[in-house]
């Protein structure tokens, strides 16, 4: 650890992994809100990619221990759902990282109109390019993966199996 990230509890936070997307910290997936230093006590803000993620548990801990470890005695991580996370918060490099790791990147997000969220009763249509040879001709082969943030897909040049995160 460096000086820097030794004296300063976000630089300290931003290397801190996501457990189910462990190529990118949680800074690269956007759920790194905010860290700052309130009275003595540094508060990290996170954001769940999806209301109940189970990993939020392990993104707290795992926050905890990388600030105690860096020397912080004092820290408090805490859950902000407004506004709602959105895949448009993950980075360049974190989309770069998605796809070096073989997992297809997500688009824009739906754009949607302030008020209720409509209700659809067709199925979502989602494309993705395949993250290994770059075909756009891939199909989905179940809505979701390992986690609920993915789907799994398959590429119909190369045939390999490929995961996608979902535009949310």
């Amino acid at each position: 650890m460096t000086l820097e990230q030794a004296t300063d509890p976000r630089a300290v936070a931003e290397t801190v992994t996501d457990p189910e997307l462990p190529a990118l910290t949680l800074a690269d997936l956007g759920v790194l809100r905010d860290v700052r230093v309130h009275d003595g006590t540094v508060v990290v803000d996170i954001t769940p990619t999806y209301s109940g993620c189970p990993a939020m548990g392990v993104m707290r801990a795992d926050l905890l221990h990388a600030l105690h470890s860096a020397g912080f005695d004092d820290v408090e991580v805490r859950t902000v759902l407004s506004p709602a996370w959105s895949t448009d918060w993950i980075s360049a490099d974190g989309r770069r990282k998605l796809a070096a790791a073989g997992i297809a990147p997500p688009g824009r997000a739906p754009v949607r109109a302030a008020g209720p969220v409509p209700l659809q009763l067709g199925p979502t249509r989602r494309t993705a390019a395949c993250p290994l040879c770059g075909s756009p001709d891939t199909e989905e082969l179940s809505e979701f993966s390992a986690t609920a943030c993915k789907a799994l897909r398959r590429c119909r040049t190369c045939r390999e199996p490929f995961e996608h995160v979902k535009e949310i």
